[in-house]
């Protein structure tokens, strides 16, 4: 009786952190093309195809500048655009060796609120920040953020953020 009662609790544990950590706490920033500082833009490392422009909110860039931890209410804009691709389906350099931007394919969102890593296990815990993908519409889409989550959740010393180091500048 003690072990049914003790797999039925797991087991709405369990189901409490999926149901959780699947909330979409995250709504789409409409204005962050315009409210949000443009931080840097790069060739996208993750991916040999894309291209990034990132943006953040006055929160997050006043933290980073005081070298303070980034708190609860920063969002981080990523801005993710294919590269330009020739007849061959090779992607395009500009002669400065970057790749060439072709269409806006998605604005992934970065947003940190209090409480929000512990609906994640230990290896996709991201201190209390969490993602959301939307379309360049602003419609979200049904992407695994997870892959997000495992990506960001090793870089502790930078507060989980690729680009930490430029936040400040």
């Amino acid at each position: 009786m003690i072990g049914k009662m003790f797999a039925v609790a797991l087991g709405l544990s369990v189901a409490v952190s999926i149901a959780i950590a699947d909330e979409e706490r995250i709504s789409f920033p409409a204005d962050y093309s315009t409210k949000f500082d443009n931080y840097l833009s790069l060739d996208r490392v993750q991916n040999d195809d894309q291209i990034i422009r990132l943006f953040a909110n006055e929160i997050a860039l006043r933290a980073a500048k005081e070298g303070s931890e980034l708190p609860n209410g920063s969002v981080i804009v990523g801005e993710v655009y294919k590269s330009k691709k020739d007849k061959d389906g090779n992607v395009v350099e500009s002669s400065l060796g970057r790749r060439v931007r072709d269409k806006l394919a998605a604005i992934a969102v970065m947003e940190k609120g209090e409480g929000w890593g512990a609906a994640f296990s230990e290896d996709l815990r991201n201190g209390d920040w969490d993602f959301a993908i939307f379309s360049p519409d602003g419609k979200r889409l049904k992407k695994d953020l997870n892959a997000c989550r495992s990506c960001h959740a090793p870089l502790k010393e930078t507060q989980h953020v690729f680009s930490f180091e430029h936040l400040g500048k």
